[in-house]
């Protein structure tokens, strides 16, 4: 994967050391470079729409200037332009941040990277972490860790906002949104045609994104999204592919059954790649190498060693159907901001139809689904008295807040930005998991660890086009007697088996980290949380941490119906690797930069 690294303002006998400590600290390959007439751009990432390199977007920019241009590209990508007339320097990343970078500012310097690490080669760049992503890290929910979209895990480094551009003059720099949503009214086309636009685009977004790619391979789990993504890749190759899956012997999170319905009409061969009993603490820290910081889940556990088959398979890119769960309300919990819009819009008779169903389908032994269940919840999660207003989940934030020491950070204070830029409570619910929730994390994780192996991660469902339609829906037809994702089926009507698009069960894409921790897999845990590292960092309350691990070594070995703590624990174990890095990273690399070729940007 292409990184973008670069310097501006640093005295000129620098510059070529510098350079050269932050490339070797990037890895990766070499960035599109183009340079005409006193303006240069290094573009890193893809441009689908028109199909370009630096070459073609320096022209657009010459052409446009910077915010039309940034309008007129579909892409992935993050970039530098360096314009001599102006003596402007302009950062950019895509509208949805597929593509990561980062920025450091100090003394009419500018250092840009699309890896920490690489700002962290700089001596002038302090390492102290940020204590509020660390303290929410320790005792939250992986949703808040990104609350803040110009913040990083360190606290100097600051992180160019998704559909942000930053300029530079020199001596001050000032952002600049280019690209958000409107806020527009429902679209009155019929839902046929709203379909067929859907479908159509979606074929168009995975056709533009496979013409830039030699060696694809899709990862595929039981639901609609990835499934879709590789269905119109067969529907526009005209043949079918190879796929990707992971598998666990544990079947609390095992699709291979779901994922057997897709394979005769689209795969060419199925890889499913076997996480059973994984050295959890072995392959986190190579994980946190890759990414220079924790990591938000599970899940990208199984993805890591996914992505390592397939770099050894010969692939080069991997396509998958993140996203989809938030253009289509696909997560369990949007059903509840769909029934507080049928609430809204006094449509009574239906919501019960609708809760009916939800129970009827998705009801669980841990997680209850009734009307209780729904109207408790809504008091909790929305504003009833102003149209659209959700509100953060008090619960989730604090479950562990006993966890961390306040006087490291207080999680119990902690109060996350919300917007509401719709009057609809579930398009700002998906919204919000768009830009400051679920997303942000889950693609700095499919960006670094494709990277981590020289592959590309593809997401063809953040094409803005697909992405500005879908928000344009009513939130009346993603919902169809208790089934979601209802438009996204009938558009995939006949390029999906029947099996694949009617099923109504949703596993969700997980891993069994719940054995992971518990048995035998709770014993390291025991040793890291009892050593005298853990406990003078200060952050935990090592007596509560303790009390969580041993409740959940009985709930999972004694097979309790109860919530268990695996996202807790994965977390403290993502978090002390993360601080073992940092407290190991070697000083800034003098020797690296009297010795490595300078790279001029």
């Amino acid at each position: 994967m292409q990184r973008l690294f670069g310097l501006a303002g640093w005295p000129a006998p620098l510059l070529p050391g510098y350079l050269a400590a932050m490339g070797a600290a990037a890895g990766g390959i070499e960035p599109d470079f183009a340079a005409e007439a006193g303006l240069s751009v290094t573009l890193a990432g893809c441009v689908f729409e028109p199909a370009a390199g630096a070459r073609e977007v320096l022209q657009v920019y010459r052409a446009r200037g910077l915010t039309a241009a940034l309008r007129l590209l579909n892409g992935d990508f993050a970039l530098a332009i360096v314009d001599e007339q102006t003596g402007l320097t302009h950062l950019a990343r895509d509208r949805f941040g597929v593509r990561p970078l980062y920025y450091w500012m100090s003394d009419r310097k500018l250092a840009f990277a699309s890896r920490i690490r690489s700002l962290l080669s700089l001596p002038e760049v302090p390492r102290d972490i940020n204590r509020e992503f660390a303290g929410l890290f320790a005792g939250s929910h992986y949703r808040y860790f990104d609350n803040d979209p110009h913040a990083s895990p360190f606290a100097a480094v600051r992180q160019l906002p998704a559909a942000h551009a930053l300029t530079w003059n020199g001596e001050r720099a000032w952002l600049s949104r280019y690209w958000t949503l409107e806020a527009e009214d429902d679209s009155d086309l019929p839902e046929a045609k709203l379909a067929a636009d859907y479908r159509e685009l979606l074929l168009d977004a995975v056709k533009i994104r496979l013409q830039r790619t030699k060696r694809p391979a899709f990862a595929l789990s039981g639901g609609m999204d990835s499934s879709s993504v590789l269905a119109c890749a067969v529907g526009t190759t005209g043949k079918p592919q190879h796929a990707f899956s992971t598998v666990y012997a544990d079947p609390t999170f095992d699709e291979s059954s779901d994922i057997k319905t897709m394979l005769d009409a689209t795969v060419e061969r199925w890889h499913p790649v076997q996480v059973n009993e994984p050295d959890v603490h072995d392959l986190v820290g190579k994980m946190v190498q890759a990414h220079d910081e924790p990591v938000a889940t599970a899940t990208w556990l199984a993805h890591y060693v996914m992505c390592d088959a397939v770099a050894k398979n010969g692939f080069d890119a991997v396509f998958g159907g993140l996203g989809g769960d938030e253009l289509n309300a696909g997560e369990y919990e949007h059903y509840l901001y769909f029934f507080a819009d049928l609430k809204l819009r006094g449509m009574h008779e239906r919501l019960a139809v609708e809760v009916n169903r939800w129970a009827h389908y998705h009801d669980h032994p841990i997680y209850r689904k009734d009307r209780d269940v729904m109207e408790q919840a809504l008091r909790r999660m929305v504003d009833s008295r102003i149209a659209g207003v959700c509100l953060a989940d008090r619960s989730r934030i604090e479950r562990y807040a006993e966890a961390v020491e306040p006087e490291f950070f207080d999680v119990r204070r902690f109060l996350p930005a919300m917007e509401h830029p719709f009057s609809s409570y579930l398009k700002n619910r998906t919204w919000q998991d768009l830009s400051r929730e679920t997303i942000p994390c889950c693609l700095r994780a499919e960006d670094r660890q494709a990277a981590a192996f020289g592959l590309v991660n593809v997401c063809p469902f953040f094409d803005h086009r697909l992405v500005e339609l879908m928000f344009r829906v009513s939130p009346l037809l993603k919902y169809k007697d208790g089934v979601s994702k209802s438009l996204l089926r009938l558009a995939m009507k006949g390029l999906l088996p029947e099996s694949t698009r009617t099923r109504v069960k949703k596993t969700g894409w997980n891993a069994p980290a719940h054995a992971w921790f518990a048995g035998r897999g709770g014993e390291r845990l025991q040793d890291l949380i009892g050593s005298r590292r853990f406990r003078e960092r200060g952050i935990y309350r090592v007596d509560a941490v303790r009390r969580l691990l041993l409740e959940h070594d009985r709930i999972v070995t004694g097979g309790l119906q109860q919530e268990n703590h695996m996202m807790f624990l994965w977390q403290l174990v993502n978090l002390n690797a993360w601080l073992d890095w940092v407290d190991d990273l070697p000083p800034p690399g003098a020797a690296e930069r009297r010795t490595a070729p300078a790279r001029a940007r």
